[in-house]
């Protein structure tokens, strides 16, 4: 059973207040050396290792070789932890390039850093969104996507909207590489030798002449036996090919939604 979220005196939630340094917690007893840093750290290294499905205030606990009960003198409950893990795990926006350089460039390098981020933390898309960014560096990751679209012309709601398509695309890429690593922990085989056999699979079952466009995918040559995309589907890539992380062929859809992005802005420049 989730634990029920906590509201701190400030009226936000408890892991909020802490990750903003608006509610201390402040240690006591035998565990004085223990902070909320030092549980965070440790709870990011139980997650990025087995999955968020290995977490809990007790295995936490453990590793850091307190009792369970010394967890909550600094960190609310397991809710208010896993906000202060995703704000540490995200860290503070890397630095994109000059305004000069345009409101795509600055997009395309924000989605491409807030994929990386995700993908070194796969645990980070199992945690259900409640709300909008909350966390410091949440908020921070949001003003500087609003910030690439400030001279774009569109308005708050339409700015707001290509955060949540950019942030919300990347989120499902890494979700399907997070599915394809429980899966291999799992079953044993391979990302490599699981896609290959989805394809021998996909050519077997539809050889009938009842799917023609998938018939014509497979026989273009641009899908291998193996697996592996032709040039289009490698654009994420050299150190990426044949891998999970350009099984959603990351830039081709990035790209995709730039593009639709770029004539918004340019319609309503036109109706201006």
């Amino acid at each position: 059973m989730a634990e029920r979220e906590q509201q701190s005196p400030t009226g936000l939630p408890a892991g909020v207040a802490a990750a903003w340094g608006l509610e201390e917690r402040p240690g006591r007893g035998p565990a004085r050396g223990l902070d909320a840093r030092r549980i965070v750290a440790a709870a990011i290294a139980v997650a990025d290792a087995e999955g968020l499905g290995a977490l809990s205030m007790s295995r936490v606990a453990a590793e850091i070789g307190v009792s369970t009960m010394a967890l909550y003198r600094h960190v609310a409950g397991k809710e208010d932890l896993l906000i202060l893990m995703e704000d540490a795990a995200i860290g503070v926006p890397v630095p994109g390039p000059p305004a000069e350089d345009g409101w795509r460039a600055g997009m395309e390098h924000w989605a491409h850093a807030y994929h990386a981020v995700l993908q070194r933390h796969l645990w980070i898309v199992r945690i259900p969104i409640g709300t909008p960014p909350l966390s410091p560096h949440g908020v921070e990751w949001m003003e500087q996507a609003l910030a690439c679209l400030r001279e774009t012309g569109l308005d708050a709601e339409q700015k707001l909207g290509v955060l949540i398509t950019l942030s919300g695309y990347a989120r499902s890429n890494v979700a399907l590489m997070a599915d394809i690593a429980e899966a291999s922990r799992r079953d044993g085989p391979g990302w490599q030798d699981a896609e290959r056999r989805y394809w021998q699979l996909l050519r077997q079952l539809t050889g009938t002449g009842r799917f023609p466009a998938i018939r014509e995918m497979l026989d273009s040559g641009e899908v291998r036996e193996d697996g592996a995309a032709g040039a289009e589907g490698a654009a994420d890539g050299p150190e990426h090919a044949g891998s999970p992380a350009d099984t959603g062929g990351f830039t081709f859809g990035l790209t995709t939604i730039l593009d639709g992005v770029e004539a918004l802005i340019a319609a309503r420049a036109e109706r201006e």
